[in-house]
């Protein structure tokens, strides 16, 4: 599968050091309460390694297609069936230079899972401090394969709802042994900081 191929890696992004960061705010699309997290990632960094950050910090398994669009650009690995062009070379600070632009990931082409990215700041990177980084965030990422983001409202009412016909059915799916182990509320910028670790890298030495 195409997603694969870009699947992240334990190793740092292979950008090369930049003079500025972008500060990002990104958060998935129709959730209520909304879910999203705020990161300072490279400006050079390319859109296949933000790709990597994003699976890496929401905690998607990168199991399927992907793309980012920008007006009407479509970008991934290239499918010229889908009409999406190639992502490789295009980087962050190419595409959404300045504060305010705006652009949309989307994840698995079947569960449609949007995402929107807002372009806080640009700022120069702190000395010694190793990007991407999560500064801050709310609520949990959506479990892989759910159904989009109405199935996961969906899932949400099942969990809550012991007497639910279909309750310990999706307890068994997501490997839990009671609706206690998920909490949709639940966000650590540790833990995903600790996702997002093998794929730091320190900007400016000190």
């Amino acid at each position: 599968m195409a997603a694969m191929a870009n699947s992240r890696s334990a190793k740092a992004l292979r950008t090369a050091p930049d003079k500025t960061g972008h500060k990002i705010k990104i958060t998935l699309r129709e959730s209520r309460p909304p879910v999203w997290h705020r990161l300072e990632v490279p400006s050079g960094i390319t859109l296949p390694e933000l790709h990597d950050v994003i699976q890496a910090a929401f905690g998607w398994e990168d199991y399927h297609m992907w793309a980012f669009e920008s007006g009407r650009d479509r970008c991934s690995v290239a499918d010229r069936d889908l009409g999406i062009g190639s992502a490789a070379s295009k980087r962050l600070g190419q595409v959404a230079p300045h504060t305010g632009d705006r652009l949309r990931y989307t994840y698995d082409f079947g569960d449609d899972w949007e995402h929107d990215i807002l372009i806080e700041d640009v700022t120069a990177p702190e000395a010694g401090t190793a990007y991407p980084r999560c500064l801050t965030g709310r609520r949990a990422c959506p479990p892989e394969d759910c159904g989009g983001i109405w199935g996961y409202d969906y899932l949400i009412e099942i969990l809550a709802d012991s007497r639910d016909e279909e309750h310990k059915d999706r307890l068994e799916w997501l490997g839990l042994d009671s609706a206690d182990q998920f909490d949709p509320a639940a966000f650590d910028a540790a833990q995903v900081n600790s996702a997002l670790s093998p794929l730091a890298t320190v900007l400016i030495k000190n």
